[in-house]
């Protein structure tokens, strides 16, 4: 199937453009970060140093992904709504996502402005995707194997990983449709690291075409994680290499937005993968010509 506009809030991408998501985090025990942006002022110069570096949309998520002390529904919502209505303001045209799974959440970042609800553990509270059809914002529907959110897999095992998770993600994203969100406004992602080992993930780069021969427009959520670091035996620090790596090899096998903490060099990436792939022209074109 063929791949068409992809529609976020007030911006339209083309089937050959590919999207940076930039991730901050408002925790204060992030896994790669340290909580770098939990506090206001940090979080907003990330915004704007991302959208300077050619981010199109902003991922916010007031939850640390992996097990840690517990956060409720209303200390999530503390750290994001307000921050999201303040990126509203700032930047009007910015895609503004969240990263919860909760509905609660995601009604009260809807009505702060977010255009996006990124549902990083598959559709574990199903509620989340009735309320991105009743707000009219996007949805991102992602296989996490049947895991607890902030849990971390344990010989997870699969007759085919990738099979799974088109099984899941398709299922996911009809039924949003069903519910009313639109069709262009849906994304599916394999969930790198989520309810998977190391392999799976691997599996899933591998095939990753297959994902997007379904005509659903594929995130991919790649930045320094633990399948890149145990690949290459790298602490978290030093997994941008493999990481950027990985995002060249998703870029030529169709995949459309990638989730991302080194904007500036996923944007180089991606802007050289596509220009290969003959989607886009040289910024300068002068060698052999004068």
């Amino acid at each position: 199937m063929s791949q068409g506009t992809l529609r976020l809030g007030r911006r339209e991408f083309a089937a050959h453009e590919p999207v940076v998501m930039a991730i901050v985090n408002r925790t204060p025990d992030s896994f790669y970060d340290q909580g770098a942006t939990f506090r206001d002022q940090p979080a907003l110069a990330r915004v704007e140093q991302a959208v300077a570096e050619g981010a199109a949309i902003i991922d916010i998520g007031g939850v640390k992904a992996g097990p840690g002390d517990e956060v409720s529904a209303e200390e999530e919502a503390r750290r994001t709504v307000g921050f999201v209505a303040e990126v509203r303001r700032r930047f009007p045209d910015v895609v503004i996502s969240v990263d919860t799974w909760r509905h609660e959440v995601g009604e009260a970042v809807c009505e702060a402005g977010a255009d996006l609800l990124n549902d990083a553990w598959g559709g574990v509270d199903p509620k989340l995707a009735q309320v991105a059809a009743r707000h009219g914002v996007g949805l991102v529907c992602t296989h996490a194997g049947g895991a607890e959110p902030r849990t971390r897999p344990h010989r997870v095992t699969y007759d085919d990983v990738v099979d799974d998770i088109l099984r899941v993600t398709l299922g996911l994203a009809e039924r949003a449709v069903e519910l009313g969100v639109k069709r262009e406004s849906v994304l599916i992602d394999p969930g790198h690291d989520f309810g998977k080992n190391t392999r799976h993930s691997l599996e899933a780069t591998r095939r990753l075409g297959e994902m997007v021969e379904t005509g659903w427009p594929v995130l991919v959520s790649l930045s320094n994680k633990d399948f890149v670091g145990e690949t290459l035996d790298r602490p978290v620090k030093e997994r941008v290499i493999g990481t950027l790596a990985t995002t060249a090899v998703s870029a030529w096998l169709g995949a459309r937005v990638y989730r991302v903490h080194e904007v500036a060099e996923t944007r180089q990436v991606l802007d050289m993968v596509a220009t290969i792939a003959g989607h886009r022209e040289p910024a300068v074109a002068r060698r052999g010509l004068a």
